[in-house]
């Protein structure tokens, strides 16, 4: 592995990153305390992005994006990071990448109009009853003639509100397995407006204010055939060919949030002064920058390793688990020891540390919780021997 970055990579960190402090930061305080995002500033933030060529990055050249590798792609992440999360998300948009799982037609219809910035996306996994279990999941789809019946609650779906259509995972009946009976997924595509379907105001969150969520609701919602992604009972290997490096990208945000609250200490550690000399000098501060630093590099190194792997064709899920664990918990930690060597000013909406703080709890509970994580790692160290 070189650990250098190409000329390249070090252009898109600078481009995001001027990007983000020039057209994301000074709206920060505004989503922050609205809890909302302007319609119109969405759109200007949104043809800014497009015009810089930031806007879909994650997509491949030949339907129109960037077409980065994926350690480019994670340094992009990181940049974007940095900022609020409903700003970098909403305004920059990365389509899901399991529109490319799509037909020719479901591509033309669903993928490019998001790739254009004319649509958007959202995914609805989750349940009241189905979190990490998702084969826990209640809400159904069966089969009528051509047809497909869909029923049930969703609910913790991120920016549903804003979505033109929704790729639903459903239950569409089960199978017999060693391990005894299993249930089968069908992911669908289901347009806003189609009967049946009805999305409402979900609950209101501590972290990344202005990235909303919301319940949906599937009351016999009739879909036809055209409308499934990837084959009938598929769904779980839809998500897992499509949706594997999501878990990098959670790592790769956390990355740069970290790095923010990082930075934030140390130039506050340099200037501040107590006793007669910067608080930099006290040991009790200085060894709290040093751990910070270290951990944050420990992180990044995994991450960038996962990546790297993942190119190759060698990554592994205890790989990326390793990668989205440590550093949603190193972001967590940071943040927490940048308000502390801040002091009061630390939890002061003046400066962005709450708001990172804040946002740090949730990290460590979507994409998979860090129990998750703890669980898809020893699993596969006790899988390599037998156990």
């Amino acid at each position: 592995m070189d650990f250098g970055l190409t000329d390249e990579q070090r252009m898109i960190v600078e481009t995001t990153r001027a990007f983000v402090e020039a057209e994301l930061y000074p709206h920060e305080a505004e989503v922050e305390r609205s809890g909302h995002l302007r319609p119109e500033l969405i759109r200007e933030i949104q043809g800014k992005a497009i015009e810089a060529g930031l806007y879909a990055a994650n997509m491949p050249e030949e339907v129109g994006g960037a077409g980065l590798d994926t350690l480019s792609w994670l340094l992009y992440e990181r940049e974007l990071g940095r900022a609020n999360y409903a700003l970098h998300w909403t305004c920059v948009a990365r389509p899901s990448n399991i529109l490319l799982a799509g037909t020719a037609e479901q591509r033309a219809k669903y993928l490019f109009p998001c790739i254009r910035g004319e649509k958007w996306d959202c995914l609805a996994m989750t349940e009241p009853g189905a979190g990490s279990d998702l084969r826990g999941m209640t809400a159904s789809a069966r089969q009528e003639g051509d047809d497909w019946v869909l029923n049930g609650t969703k609910h913790f779906i991120s920016h549903a509100d804003l979505a033109d259509f929704a790729i639903v995972f459903m239950a569409s009946g089960e199978e017999e397995t060693p391990r005894g009976r299993k249930k089968l997924i069908t992911a669908f595509f289901v347009d806003k407006g189609t009967p049946g379907f009805s999305i409402r105001e979900g609950y209101r969150n501590v972290s990344h204010r202005g990235y909303t969520n919301s319940v949906l609701e599937f009351d016999n919602c009739r879909l036809p055939a055209s409308q499934v992604l990837g084959e009938p009972h598929k769904g779980f290997e839809v998500a897992n060919t499509w949706l594997g490096a999501t878990r990098l990208q959670v790592a790769a945000t956390c990355l740069g949030r970290a790095d923010r609250a990082l930075q934030h200490a140390i130039s506050y550690a340099a200037e501040r002064r107590q006793f007669g000399q910067q608080i930099g000098k006290f040991q009790g501060v200085s060894f709290k920058l040093a751990d910070m630093a270290t951990e944050l590099r420990a992180a990044e190194l995994l991450t960038w390793a996962a990546a790297w792997k993942f190119d190759q064709g060698s990554v592994t899920e205890a790989d990326m688990s390793m990668a989205k664990l440590k550093a949603s918990e190193v972001l967590a930690m940071v943040a927490d020891e940048a308000i502390q060597i801040h002091g009061g000013m630390g939890l002061m909406d003046d400066l962005p540390l709450e708001r990172i703080w804040r946002d740090a709890r949730v990290e460590r509970i979507w994409e998979g919780t860090s129990e998750i994580q703890r669980h898809i790692i020893s699993r596969e160290l006790l899988r390599a021997v037998g156990g």
